[in-house]
């Protein structure tokens, strides 16, 4: 008897070791598969991460910034867009602080208003002066807390699939667990690699839902990335403080004076649609809502058309976006019926 408590301490520590060990092997071959694409920046005691790619000789857009979403990184955003708007405009792609391979930087990173100030400062290191800036989902808060507190910065704002607004609920236990101070620093070096890896392809394929997952998309968009021990607990950390953060700021939406599209599904398993999306075009005077039936969280890559053409109108030109979003119904709904 006096033996079994040394032996499960022994049995204990070895699993640990194990473990820490597994993810560690599996964070170097992650940033070995996935190396980083863009440059670092310091914008004052920390260095942001982006991949910034100038205007070709025929550009016909203003500058765009790309703001990925919860658990991504910039080759996210790059996937979608790069090949489509590459020599059309200047292209400022942003792993958001503490994502990808950008530094943390201090506590006000943990909110949308931090990120936000933080990309600021970014594109007046990059001779940006005032963008387009779109934002996915999580990227959304960040979106509308550039145009809240830089409107300077902003040209106008396309919002994909965004979360801007107090939602009734939580989130889920894992961003809980993994943004507590002890418990979660164990949790994310031990569970989350193994588990993240074993469900990575269903969980980016829910994510696309009811859309098909693109094919190659854990290659592009390297999801696999936010496995990292500290970059999954400060996107954890994001997403815990969300909530808190929109309800005290989304009252102030009203505020933002510069345009806005926001285009969203009716379908989304995310983010409720009917309540950030709509909550934006009550909030944003200049603002117009596009619905797209059947579509799910990610209209940057299922609307991709659609969607520069909203930063079309947002340049100044003339786009009817409720005729694309009624053909991308169509696309939808014939990829649908062969499926």
């Amino acid at each position: 008897m006096p033996l079994v408590l040394p032996l499960l301490l022994s049995l204990t520590g070895l699993l640990l070791a194990c473990a820490f060990g597994f993810t560690a092997w599996q964070a170097a071959r992650i940033e070995r598969r996935f190396p980083n694409i863009g440059d670092l920046t310091d914008i004052g005691g920390y260095r942001l991460n982006a991949l910034h790619v100038p205007e070709g000789p025929a550009s016909d857009l203003p500058p765009i910034v790309f703001i990925h979403g919860a658990s991504g990184n910039l080759r996210d955003q790059e996937a979608a867009f790069l090949a489509p708007l590459k020599d059309r405009a200047e292209l400022l792609f942003v792993d958001r602080p503490g994502h990808g391979y950008s530094e943390r930087g201090g506590k006000a990173n943990a909110t949308p208003d931090g990120q936000a100030a933080a990309i600021a400062r970014l594109m007046e290191k990059r001779g940006i002066e005032r963008a387009i800036i779109v934002g996915h989902s999580f990227g959304g808060a960040i979106a509308a807390s550039l145009a809240l507190f830089h409107p300077d910065k902003v040209i106008g704002t396309l919002f994909l699939a965004p979360a801007t607004h107090p939602w009734p609920g939580g989130i889920d236990w894992h961003y809980r667990l993994a943004s507590t101070p002890v418990l979660g620093w164990l949790f994310s070096h031990t569970l989350v690699m193994p588990a993240g890896l074993a469900i990575m392809d269903k969980a980016t394929r829910g994510v696309f839902f009811p859309n098909p997952r693109r094919d190659s998309y854990l290659e592009e968009g390297a999801p696999a990335l936010v496995l990292r021990p500290a970059t999954f607990r400060h996107n954890a950390r994001d997403v815990a403080s969300l909530l808190a953060y929109v309800t005290r700021t989304a009252p102030r939406y009203r505020e933002i004076g510069s345009p806005a599209v926001i285009v969203t599904g009716d379908s989304d398993p995310v983010v409720l649609a009917n309540i950030h999306s709509t909550g934006l075009k009550r909030d944003l005077a200049r603002s117009e809502l596009v619905w797209v039936k059947g579509l799910g969280h990610k209209p940057d890559y299922m609307a991709t058309d659609l969607a520069i053409a909203a930063i079309e109108k947002l340049a100044g030109r003339e786009r009817n976006l409720d005729t694309m979003a009624r053909q991308v119904e169509e696309r939808i709904a014939a990829e649908n019926a062969v499926r």
